[in-house]
């Protein structure tokens, strides 16, 4: 990466890396959550969470949209294979996340463990240092911004196996949510921001090709919004990224001549919030993008609704499934 600026400049070429084997990771292959681990509990299942459940069903018999959003926690918590067996029964239209929702995905792809322990590498400098990770992925950015791919489309290639720019043998790409989006015909969208992800401090970090492929992907999604309307909208643990996305392609749709109007979103995340506060600034819940976009703004302007499904992703993503699975048999 280049620099011809008049201040001082990182010396990307000087960090230096380890191997992803010599890591330590929180998530591993046999942590994972299976649908036949699930249906084995017989999970209760709140009404809030089933209503919304309901809707997905009645979106997708119907030929409408329903989007997956989600940061990056609901894959560390094990939930891949859940998200994966609902693309392949067609009840999740479009996939999308941010950088470090990918970069879980990959390491998931590719040697079955992914999470590492920041507080024991951070001190160290060794955060966010594994050689391949930030290899193979800059390099297959760089890529696929060469032939004009978006982001989400570009991982899943090198995932499943095509030379990008060089192939790489993941173990289990069927684990990936990205490869398997690719596979099943939909899009999986990935809006990063730059300086936010490990592959960002290594040698070969690339702005202009991370920029480039995620920007191609806002359009692909901003596309997908055009057919929203009736569909359903989820929203799984993004505070900032993905309610700000959502909100700005709404606006482009219906500026276009498509609103989404009638939709269904669903806000899942850990604190309390209450949706009457989000417009009293004096509350918290006023300056939380997920619940004035998601829950609030977007949904009231399209004649829709919204919800906030408030609890530990343990719980609730479980519970979805569930309520799916028993509707869609």
């Amino acid at each position: 990466m280049q620099y011809s600026g008049g201040f001082g400049f990182f010396d990307f070429a000087s960090v230096q890396t380890y191997p992803l084997a010599e890591r330590p990771n929180t998530l591993r292959g046999d942590q994972l959550i299976w649908p036949e681990q699930v249906r084995a509990q017989g999970l209760a299942v709140r009404e809030d969470v089933r209503h919304v459940a309901e809707h997905i069903v009645d979106a997708r018999q119907a030929g409408r949209q329903v989007f997956w959003m989600m940061g990056a926690h609901s894959l560390k918590l094990g939930h891949s294979p859940l998200m994966i067996d609902l693309i392949r029964r067609g009840l999740i239209t479009l996939v999308a996340t941010q950088g470090a929702g990918t970069i879980h995905d990959f390491e998931l792809a590719l040697i079955g463990e992914t999470s590492e322990n920041v507080p024991r590498a951070l001190p160290e400098g060794l955060f966010g240092m594994a050689y391949e990770t930030g290899k193979y992925m800059n390099d297959a950015l760089a890529e696929g911004h060469r032939r004009g791919l978006g982001y989400g489309e570009t991982l899943a290639r090198l995932i499943l196996g095509e030379e990008m720019p060089y192939r790489v043998e993941c173990k289990h790409p069927d684990w990936s949510i990205l490869a398997v989006a690719f596979q099943a015909g939909i899009p999986a969208t990935v809006h990063c921001t730059i300086g936010t992800d490990i592959i960002d401090q290594h040698p070969n970090f690339d702005g202009a090709a991370k920029g480039g492929c995620s920007g191609r992907d806002f359009g692909v999604f901003a596309a997908r919004v055009c057919d929203l309307a009736g569909g359903v909208v989820l929203n799984i643990g993004s505070a900032v990224t993905m309610p700000e996305v959502l909100l700005k392609t709404v606006s482009m749709a219906a500026n276009v001549g498509h609103p989404p109007e009638g939709m269904l979103t669903a806000d899942f995340d850990l604190r309390p919030a209450d949706p009457e506060k989000e417009g009293d600034p004096s509350t918290p819940d006023y300056y939380y993008r997920d619940l004035k976009s998601v829950v609030v703004r977007i949904p009231r302007a399209f004649n829709g609704h919204g919800h906030y499904i408030e609890g530990n992703f343990l719980d609730t993503i479980p519970q979805l499934w569930t309520v799916l699975d028993s509707l869609s048999k």
